[in-house]
């Protein structure tokens, strides 16, 4: 915090925007993660003992939660490209 003008000096500026720009590559890796997730056959009911109404209504939420796990984790290198790619723009 800058003691004179009493708002956040550059770095922390930097940094916010920084960690918002890296959080959105991962939230873009894990969609795309998620698609091919999908596509993959993953959440899908199977014929036996499956979950009905609900598990057919919330298996997409399943997949995207293991889709981000699956960025948390490391993923498949996509949101660290977007970020770079990004920050470039910047420049």
């Amino acid at each position: 915090m800058d003691p004179v003008s009493n708002t956040p000096s550059m770095p922390d500026r930097a940094s916010r925007r920084d960690t918002a720009l890296r959080d959105a590559a991962k939230e873009l890796e894990a969609g795309f993660l998620a698609e091919m997730l999908k596509s993959a056959g993953l959440g899908e009911t199977s014929e036996s003992f499956g979950g009905g109404p609900g598990e057919e209504q919330f298996s997409s939420f399943l997949v995207q939660e293991q889709a981000r796990a699956m960025v948390e984790g490391g993923g498949i290198g996509l949101a660290e490209s977007l970020y770079n790619a990004l920050k470039e723009r910047e420049k």
